[in-house]
């Protein structure tokens, strides 16, 4: 798969979220579309196995079908967001996933159907290894957050100076004290406050821009 940098897109499709790119996914034969779409969520649906007690190989697997999900569906998905999201609507594709590798692991006989024959949910929960009291939805929240915030990151970082962005990442995302940003790149105490100050103005407008457009 291409980087979504390597797409062409805009900095407004970064988290592609919005109805017109999910206008597009229905198009099967939209490459660009489908692989900005995978770009953009496949860590987020990786992460969310992964914390549902899922194996690295499972998880990729929970990945894999999950995309295949959504292509199957998405020509009947409608954009209404008095009906419910676009990130409840993949959530539960991820949870349906999920249980299917859950289904996999153990013996027909354990595994409680409801009347419609699917497994249900709370009983396959307290079957998965380290998953007591598990909220799906929960983690999911968590992930989505996560993949924001990253979104966010890389809007900003092509907003700023690259030594400064430099500045930022260091002191703030790698929790770096002032006295070694300052050994590592030979800058003053003030050009360390004054990046922190910049960039992190241009996060939080960048983490609410992002939340107003997402479905």
């Amino acid at each position: 798969m291409k980087s979504s940098e390597n797409l062409g897109l805009t900095e407004d499709e970064l988290i592609p979220t919005r109805e017109t790119l999910l206008s597009r996914l229905k198009d099967w034969s939209d490459q660009e579309s489908w692989n900005t779409f995978f770009n953009t969520y496949w860590r987020l649906i990786f992460a969310t196995a992964l914390k549902a007690g899922l194996s690295k190989e499972e998880a990729q697997d929970v990945v894999q079908e999950t995309v295949i999900s959504v292509c199957k569906n998405i020509p009947d998905f409608k954009y209404d967001p008095k009906i419910g999201s676009f990130k409840g609507w993949l959530l539960t594709l991820t949870r349906w996933r999920v249980r299917d590798q859950v289904r996999k692991r153990l013996p027909g006989s354990v595994v409680k159907e409801d009347d419609a024959g699917a497994p249900a949910w709370p009983a396959l929960v307290q079957d998965l290894p380290d998953a007591h009291g598990l909220k799906l939805e929960a983690i999911w929240n968590e992930e989505w957050d996560k993949n924001l915030l990253n979104a966010a990151i890389e809007r900003v970082k092509r907003q700023v100076n690259p030594k400064q962005f430099q500045v930022f990442d260091l002191h703030v995302l790698q929790k770096q004290p002032v006295a070694k940003v300052r050994a590592i790149l030979n800058v003053s105490s003030g050009t360390i406050y004054l990046a922190k100050h910049r960039v992190s103005v241009l996060l939080k407008k960048e983490m609410a821009r992002l939340e107003k457009n997402l479905l």
